[in-house]
This record gives structure tokens, C-alpha cells and sequence, in this order.
């Protein structure tokens, strides 16, 4: 659960708050229900989307979120799994008595630290790059998942170059991304093509 973890926080403290969902569902869905990781996810995939219908104007709707977010990590550590779920708990019981508090929302402290995009690793990376992809509009996913497949053959080959680059950029440069997607694409397609011509060679 670390790297999707890791990667929604830092997806959601970068102001994506739908998206930050995407990276937590999977794992939140083969969970049982009524576990503790399952109540875990499933409130900080409420409160994500609380903040996000606050901030969209649909204040019943994040007050509902709220209420049951709470309920669903009400009796977990303080600390559970290194986010701070009393801070999690207290803004919740804001927002639900006041959905403008959304306007100014709580950054996610996972181990004591407000996690971003550069304190992610490869493989947290590579969880933050396909949900920005699926949740996001504008971008294709099935490049960034043939842009993921390369990067690890490039890690597995000791030799982080160019997909594994771009994949990190992908990520953290939020102000270029579309352009940092343009460029993906393009190396995508000529690696697609090479593939396909060496393909044919044994047909």
C-alpha cells in the first residue's frame, strides 16, 4: 500500500483532490470490508472528495462526505500508517460545520512530513503518473502506461535514461505538463514503431 499511499497524498497536496482518489481505489477494493486499512482508505477517499465538492460549490454534498469520512476513520491510531488522522479528523469537523474551510485545506502530513511530488520514489512515481493520466483530461493513458513499461526496463537494465526521466517529469513538472506529455508521446510513438518494425522481421 506505501507507493499508492504515498503517491495520493501527494497527488491530493498538490491540489488534485479528485484525482488523488485514483490512486487509493484499487487497493481500497480488494480490501475487506470493515478492516482497518479498508475504513483507512475509504475515509481518506471521502475527505479528498469532500474537499473537492466544497471547493466545486456542492456544499450538501461535502458535508454528507465529511460526516461519513469521519465515521469511516473514527477508532484509527492517530498516526495510522503515518498520516496524521487526528489532524485528517479535526478538518473533517470543519468542513462539515463549514464547507468554506475547503477554500484553505489541510495539506496531508504522511510521518510527520507534507509529502509532494519530489519526495516520491520510481515506484510511487509510477502510481502518481498513471492516476494523473486516468484522472486528469487531455492525456492518453495507454502512452503512459507504455511510458512506465519502458522506464522499468530501463531500471531493471541499471540505466535510468530517458523514459524513466520523462516519467518523473510527467509528474512533478505541473506547470508543463501537457508539453512534458507532447514530448512522451512522440518518444512513445517511435519506440512503438521501432518494436513493430523488429516484429516483422518474423513474420
Amino acid at each position: 500500500m506505501d507507493d499508492s499511499l504515498r503517491a495520493g497524498v501527494a497527488i491530493y497536496n498538490a491540489g488534485a483532490y479528485r484525482a488523488a482518489h485514483g490512486a487509493w481505489e484499487t487497493k481500497w477494493l480488494s480490501l475487506e470490508r470493515g478492516g482497518d486499512d479498508e475504513r483507512f482508505l475509504h475515509g481518506l477517499i471521502q475527505f479528498t472528495a469532500a474537499v473537492h465538492h466544497a471547493r466545486d460549490g456542492n456544499e450538501s454534498g461535502a458535508v454528507g462526505l465529511a460526516r461519513s469520512a469521519q465515521e469511516y476513520l473514527d477508532g484509527l491510531a492517530d498516526d495510522y500508517r503515518g498520516v496524521d488522522i487526528a489532524e485528517v479528523r479535526a478538518f473533517l469537523a470543519r468542513l462539515e460545520d463549514d464547507p468554506a474551510v475547503a477554500n484553505d485545506p489541510l495539506a496531508l502530513r504522511l510521518d510527520e512530513r507534507v509529502v509532494t511530488y519530489d519526495d516520491l520514489d520510481f515506484d510511487a512515481v509510477v502510481v502518481a503518473a498513471e492516476t494523473l493520466a486516468e484522472e486528469l483530461d487531455g492525456y492518453d493513458e495507454s502512452v503512459v502506461a507504455d511510458a512506465v513499461g519502458y522506464a522499468r526496463e530501463e531500471v531493471a537494465d541499471g540505466a535510468q535514461t530517458q523514459f524513466t526521466a520523462m516519467v518523473f517529469d510527467f509528474v512533478r513538472n505541473e506547470a508543463q505538463r501537457g508539453l512534458v506529455f507532447q514530448r512522451l508521446s512522440e518518444h512513445v510513438s517511435r519506440r512503438r514503431r521501432r518494436e513493430d518494425d523488429v516484429s516483422d522481421l518474423f513474420e
